[in-house]
């Protein structure tokens, strides 16, 4: 951290002139952070503003947040729609990929705009709120998909909506006999940890006659990201008896060192939340120089193994591009042809011993 303390911003940064009053930016990069702004949407709210360490140009949370001319440049791998979003849409606002579960998308607006976002091509517009009239199609079409057992609601930040819509959306999610679980993705508590309150925690609770479970997936890829702010909107959502999980993205020059997740993950424990998955980062237009390669990804998880709990493991996962689905990729210990096991030292054992 910075010996002197960031100054504290009251507004969400979101111009290239708000980024160069803020001490983000240099003068000189204006014309190239205009035409960042001009593709994709900019927000850096005071909570992360306040955590950037001014006196390292590789900070990471700046890095995460505060855009830069390598937006500008794209390879051939990139796409528009890395996850295939579009190709399963049946109505607006829903994504139903997997029999048992759909994404609901009830808008498209973030705290934070993150600059290695999957989405980052459609977040940022307030007209993606879907209306009364898109939001009951959406709701019927999940009714009527009574093999889906699992609603998410992502975005955009779904936290965004007022409590009282939250309320109403997850009452009447938590009404369908055929949901049993409800779970909400959010960099909320990171991004704007001060909307967190026990209004927000309520609306997020299941009726009292439901059985369905009610989680909450935040979005964490850096144990600074736990300020005090944080660690306090955590409590408040547990304390409601949320259950907590975390979604972490594998990002170069943020977090591409096991000491580094380690320190995230440890943290994400103690504060009540199990890491769920770490994402190997998605072929977004102008997010290359955020990724590593699987290889790098997989020998960082490998690294993690047998220094660190298994409650604080989450699943290395690649979304496969085109709409596949997720599946993982992790490291494998198992060599079926040569009976080996190996363990977390890298040693093969025999199995079944001889």
């Amino acid at each position: 951290m910075s010996a002197d303390p960031a100054p504290v911003h009251r507004r969400t940064l979101r111009t290239p002139a708000d980024l160069v009053s803020a001490g983000l930016a240099a003068p000189a990069d204006v014309p190239a952070l205009a035409a960042v702004a001009g593709r994709y949407a900019v927000a850096v709210p005071p909570a992360l503003a306040d955590l950037i360490d001014r006196s390292r140009p590789d900070d990471p949370i700046a890095r995460q947040v505060v855009p830069s001319a390598a937006e500008l440049e794209e390879t051939a791998e990139d796409r528009s729609d890395p996850i295939g979003d579009e190709s399963y849409s049946p109505v607006a606002g829903v994504v139903h990929r997997y029999p048992d579960r759909v994404l609901l998308k009830p808008l498209l607006v973030c705290p934070v705009y993150c600059r290695f976002c999957f989405r980052r091509e459609r977040v940022g517009h307030a007209d993606g709120t879907l209306s009364e009239a898109e939001m009951d199609r959406a709701l019927a079409y999940v009714a009527g998909a009574t093999a889906v057992r699992e609603v998410i609601l992502t975005g955009g930040d779904p936290l965004m909506l007022p409590a009282g819509r939250i309320a109403v959306l997850t009452e009447k999610l938590c009404r369908l006999p055929h949901v049993e679980v409800v779970r909400w993705h959010s960099r909320l508590p990171v991004a704007a940890p001060e909307r967190v309150d026990a209004a927000l925690a309520r609306a997020l609770r299941p009726p009292e006659d439901s059985e369905v479970g009610v989680w909450v997936a935040v979005h964490a890829n850096h144990p600074r990201e736990l300020s005090p702010a944080t660690r306090k909107a955590l409590r408040v959502l547990a304390a409601s008896g949320l259950a907590l999980v975390s979604q972490t993205v594998l990002l170069k020059g943020v977090n591409d060192d096991p000491q580094v997740l380690e320190a995230l993950f440890r943290a994400l424990v103690r504060n009540g939340v199990k890491p769920y998955y770490l994402h190997h980062p998605d072929l977004a237009r102008g997010t290359a120089h955020f990724r590593l390669s699987l290889a790098e990804g997989r020998a960082i998880v490998a690294a993690l193994r047998g220094r660190l709990t298994g409650i604080a493991q989450p699943t290395y996962v690649l979304d496969i591009p085109g709409g596949a689905g997720k599946v993982p990729v992790g490291p494998e210990y198992w060599d079926e042809d040569a009976g080996i096991v190996r363990d977390w030292t890298g040693r093969g054992h025999r199995y079944p011993p001889e």
